[in-house]
């Protein structure tokens, strides 16, 4: 279910980002409360076209009966509708409607140690974990480990200083620049796989990290979690959130290509009310639900945000391609409704579990 919000302040903070923060009605307060890490889908009509993009919350997350604070970081992406129409006419006044936030690359605020390797705007669900955490939990640390191209297109380069200068002895900040020299620190150059071998040893006792939090564009994340893998990490306190999807990452295998049976039917369930629809050739199962059901949950439809995620009741689907969803969860029945097809002539799925 979308509410309209009111857009109370933008802020640019790099030359091709913003901020942006939206007014939270009274009646809304608790609907808008999120976890740190979790994101907010929202919808808007470009020249007569709906669009619908989700941004991660960078704002920490607010404390019942603290009123919550709603501010995404927004990228400006080459041909993005929506991060175009932000970055250039968006204005404080102006309304959007946007979905709860929601999504579980999360953290919640516990004792430990935690670290995060992000890239570019993948800082955005990550500034809201570590803000979060260190503010409630004196016993925490955390460590950011994160990659820019330049220090000039650093995304929210204040807000973690602030971090740093606010808790000293328990937030540790790695930067390193891919297309620029720093004065100090890291050599410049990209974050991969064999330079993370290298470097994550030397900060801390990899195995000991009680949560990785990987975030940002789809390379950097593998290569993390290669390097994670390789030095003992344990797979279930890896988590992840991709980010953006090379165009080659996006096409789907061969076998991902093999036509559905003729006369498959999708029964879904979507809160508390279900229907049936014949799927037509091609179509995801998305798609077959859009065409009866407008409020079916969605938002980038490439398999990427993990908004339409759904249980599969039974039957068989083949999905194209999956970056949202834990081995955990595609293990427990999950699936992502934008990516499925069917593979036998009836499937049921239910997207209120």
């Amino acid at each position: 279910m979308f509410h309209p919000l009111r857009v109370s302040a933008i802020e640019r903070i790099t030359d091709d980002a913003v901020a942006v923060t939206f007014a939270v009605p009274a009646a809304l307060c608790e609907t808008f409360r999120h976890s740190p890490g979790q994101h907010l889908n929202v919808r808007y009509r470009v020249g007569g076209e709906e669009i619908r993009r989700s941004y991660s919350i960078c704002a920490p997350a607010a404390e019942h009966p603290g009123e919550p604070l709603m501010r995404v970081g927004i990228r400006m992406v080459d041909g993005g509708a929506f991060s175009t129409y932000a970055l250039k006419e968006l204005t404080v006044g102006d309304q959007v409607e946007a979905m709860a936030p929601m999504g579980r690359f999360v953290l919640d605020p516990r004792p430990g140690h935690f670290a995060a390797i992000v890239g570019g705007s993948g800082i955005t669900p990550v500034l809201s974990m570590a803000a979060t955490l260190l503010a409630r939990e004196p016993l925490a640390r955390f460590c950011l480990i994160r990659s820019d191209r330049t220090a000039a297109s650093t995304m929210f380069l204040d807000e973690v200083a602030d971090l740093k200068d606010r808790y000293p002895d328990r937030f540790q900040l790695v930067t390193a620049l891919s297309r620029e020299e720093q004065a100090a620190g890291l050599p410049s150059g990209r974050l991969d796989r064999e330079r993370l071998s290298v470097l994550l040893p030397a900060l801390l006792s990899v195995p000991d990290v009680d949560g990785w939090f990987l975030c940002g564009p789809l390379g950097l994340v593998r290569a993390a979690e290669g390097a994670l893998r390789a030095l003992g990490a344990d797979r279930s306190r890896i988590h992840q959130e991709i980010f953006h999807v090379a165009d080659e990452s996006a096409a789907p295998s061969a076998a991902a290509r093999v036509a559905a049976p003729s006369e498959s039917r999708l029964t879904a369930t979507l809160d508390g009310r279900s229907g049936s629809w014949p799927v037509q050739d091609g179509e995801s199962l998305l798609d077959t639900m859009l065409r009866s059901r407008s409020d079916a949950p969605y938002a980038c439809k490439g398999g990427v945000c993990g908004t339409c995620r759904a249980y599969l009741v039974s039957g068989e689907v083949r999905m194209d391609r999956n970056f949202a969803l834990e081995p955990e969860e595609t293990g427990a029945g999950f699936v992502l409704a934008c990516q499925s097809h069917p593979v036998t002539l009836e499937v049921e799925l239910d997207f209120d579990r």
